[in-house]
């Protein structure tokens, strides 16, 4: 049962480590994933790692910090570093190395060994839910590129990058959180040059690229095995994203069959668990031979200890490399200075279920009915994804449209602005084009 434990990374409940997760670390779990629910200030989370450490020094702890819209450390406030889709934006990869590395500083200094990003999907169909502004953008090439530059500024301060969703979740309009997508075609640059990267950790998607395999890309064999670590010679550890997500739940034991096809750790990630939930996945995994198990422990060990060592000799992140991102991302045409006095609404969408419910906008929002003849600025998010908000903007040509998620359609208004994600930096950089 130990060995089982070994590649199990449970995500949990509270901001502290309970006597039951305790207790499984140092009986060999291989690490935990936080959440947004494990975050409330800096010295709270390190205070939370330490005491994990101090159960087993070796425990990986992951988090998923993609910087944009999916942030966990930023959760209450939105993220403090632009998304992907404004690094591609700003075209320089150079600051997209920045950027990670400040992220990368964060994390290090809190004790974390794994983020899971960078996201190198390609940005193929603009009807995702759930790529969109996590992409860098729809060019193979420009996403590898970045792809591979996010990873080496996020290694450079002992943090391990895991490039996902493996072999590209960019050209479907499903979202595997609620349904099983089918790719139509799939980018394996971006993967390829996140590999060449030195990319400590790959993420397979749980989507079925029928190209290679019916099976979703983690219960593959032949896409983890075979493409992934024969022909890609990736041979770093290979995280499954969250085992609870609804594209999984028609597959009964997908746990071992994903351990089975090559996958090393299993994230078991947004629904919290419990010691009960632990005890059933690992006699889940009694199916799976000892050798398999002991090699993917092992790897999640190596990459602890991978990251212990770098962030004993990382160098210092230079500051600011977000906000100048976001200010050269940023895009306007047409009439959009409207002062200090405009009537700002927010057009609200859902949250995508990889972000969750991260506040977002340029602030001081007012309802539409209380613009009173000031300059009108309608905020939206994947204007393109939402004829509701089409609907509003239509009927308010005058307006002044702010496009915080990805910039599709353009919309008839009398000036427009395109920050390229909703993190805080794309806001501010969006209120001083305004004058707000």
């Amino acid at each position: 049962m130990t060995t089982a434990l070994g590649v199990l990374l449970p995500g949990f409940e509270g901001l502290e480590a309970s006597d039951w997760l305790r207790r499984a670390v140092a009986e060999g779990l291989g690490g935990v994933v936080l959440f947004a629910r494990n975050v409330r200030s800096p010295e709270q989370v390190a205070a939370l790692v330490a005491a994990l450490r101090a159960e087993r020094e070796d425990v990986l702890v992951a988090i998923d910090e993609e910087g944009g819209d999916v942030t966990r450390l930023d959760a209450a406030t939105g993220s403090s570093t632009p998304g992907n889709l404004a690094l591609g934006a700003a075209g320089d990869v150079e600051l997209t190395e920045q950027v990670a590395a400040e992220i990368g500083s964060r994390l290090a200094e809190l004790g974390i060994d794994l983020d899971l990003a960078p996201v190198a999907d390609v940005n193929v169909d603009a009807r995702s839910p759930i790529v969109g502004v996590r992409s860098f953008g729809s060019d193979p090439n420009l996403v590898a590129v970045h792809t591979a530059a996010f990873v080496r500024g996020l290694q450079s301060q002992g943090v391990a990058a895991c490039a996902k969703h493996f072999p590209g979740h960019g050209a479907t309009k499903a979202d595997s959180h609620v349904e099983m997508p089918v790719l139509e075609r799939v980018d394996l640059a971006p993967f390829a040059a996140a590999i060449d990267a030195g990319v400590q950790a790959v993420m397979p998607a749980h989507a079925v690229a029928f190209e290679y395999d019916s099976l979703p890309a983690t219960l593959s064999r032949r896409l983890v095995t075979g493409l992934l670590r024969g022909s890609l010679h990736f041979d770093g550890l290979v995280v499954s994203d969250g085992m609870d997500m609804h594209a999984l739940a028609q597959h009964q034991g997908a746990a071992a069959e994903a351990l089975v096809a090559g996958v090393d750790a299993l994230c078991l990630g947004g629904t919290p668990r419990s010691e009960a939930d632990l005890e059933e996945f690992t006699a889940a995994l009694a199916v799976v031979p000892e050798s398999r198990l002991t090699e993917a422990a092992g790897r999640i060990s190596d990459v602890s200890r991978w990251a212990a060592q770098g962030r004993a000799s990382r160098p210092p992140a230079p500051a600011g490399a977000g906000a100048e991102a976001a200010r050269r991302a940023l895009r306007y045409e047409g009439e959009v200075r409207v002062g200090p006095q405009a009537a700002v609404v927010r057009l609200d969408p859902p949250a995508s279920w990889a972000a969750g419910p991260v506040p977002w906008g340029l602030g001081g929002e007012v309802p539409l009915e209380s613009m009173d003849g000031r300059p009108l600025v309608l905020v939206v998010r994947d204007l393109h994804r939402h004829p509701w908000q089409q609907r509003v903007v239509a009927a308010h040509p005058d307006a002044v449209v702010v496009e915080m998620g990805a910039p599709v359609l353009r919309p008839r208004a009398r000036g427009y602005v395109a920050t390229y994600g909703a993190a805080r930096p794309n806001a501010e950089a969006a209120r001083e084009v305004l004058g707000l």
